[in-house]
């Protein structure tokens, strides 16, 4: 997650309410609906509190822990291959250095996506996560489609093109969504207004969640959420700026609340009270230990 102005978020919600207003391109029929009453334990980056992030180990301890989706980011090669990366360099989780964009993906198998972790956070290192590698979206949907669903973020700005294109033939090609597929298997969110619209034009049955900036977010209210509500499912804020009045004005709409990044038992308990449908968190065995202590401030859900 990366931190936005008002202004910008604005000005992209502006943006999308325009195209909708103005030439209808997003019809409300079209926004795939999921179950406002179902609660989600989303991995950030899988279980990025305790392994190393958005590898194959984080993936395994997050099916491990119970969680109902895996969040991961999206960098693409200088060969077009679309891995998962936060950063657009690989410096700080390999021991390689320069932009994922400008290495091909030979090169990035090549790197060390573990060993950092291992010097970073002592007290949690494994031996087994030295020379994990750096997976791509492909493998991830293999080897987990059956266990997990995917929350992708597509960054903003976006530096590759044909990103959205080659991301939604990929999810067609692995069966991952389609007609014949209940939507949930994929959630895509982004803070870009342009990539969100791109995803629509591309496959307007994919569920989108639109990301919220950290400033000013007891601003985006009423019109603004109304306008979020002709063509996402959800909205995704951070948990520091989030507040009771504001979660109860968006839930009121029918908006999926997916606060970020909750680690802490006590701000978990609290998002449930007041009634978030999901949280994204690095501990998803934590989250999940609060979902089992809080089943009553969750009748109805799962």
């Amino acid at each position: 997650m990366e931190k936005r102005t008002y202004i910008t978020i604005m000005l992209a919600v502006l943006t999308i309410a325009a195209i909708f207003l103005n030439t209808a391109v997003f019809d409300d029929s079209d926004n795939p609906d999921l179950d406002p009453k179902q609660f989600y334990n989303i991995a950030h980056r899988g279980a990025s509190g305790d392994t190393p992030e958005l590898t194959m180990a984080a993936f395994d301890r997050a099916v491990e822990k119970g969680a109902d989706y895996i969040e991961v980011d999206l960098q693409m090669t200088k060969d077009g291959v679309i891995v998962l990366m936060h950063d657009e360099t690989v410096n700080r989780t390999t021991d390689g250095t320069g932009l994922v964009s400008e290495l091909t993906l030979a090169e990035i198998k090549q790197l060390d996506a573990g060993s950092w972790f291992n010097e970073a956070f002592p007290e949690k290192a494994q031996p087994e996560y030295i020379g994990l590698e750096v997976p791509t979206l492909r493998e991830v949907i293999e080897e987990y489609s059956d266990e997990l669903r995917l929350y992708i973020e597509i960054k903003e700005p976006n530096a590759f093109p044909d990103l959205e294109e080659k991301l939604v033939f990929l999810l067609n090609d692995t069966g991952l969504i389609g007609e014949d597929v209940p939507p949930g298997n994929v959630l895509i969110q982004s803070f870009g207004a342009q990539s969100l619209y791109n995803i629509y034009l591309l496959q307007p049955d994919i569920p989108l969640i639109q990301l919220i900036s950290y400033s000013d977010i007891p601003s985006i209210t009423g019109d603004a959420m109304d306008s979020i509500n002709e063509y996402a499912v959800g909205i995704g804020l951070s948990y520091t700026q989030i507040t009771r009045s504001f979660m109860k004005e968006a839930l009121s709409r029918d908006l999926l609340v997916h606060p970020y990044t909750v680690n802490k038992p006590e701000h978990m308990e609290t998002l449930i009270e007041w009634g978030a449908t999901g949280i994204i968190t690095n501990y998803p065995g934590v989250l999940q230990e609060v979902i089992e202590r809080n089943k009553e401030e969750l009748i109805g859900y799962n």
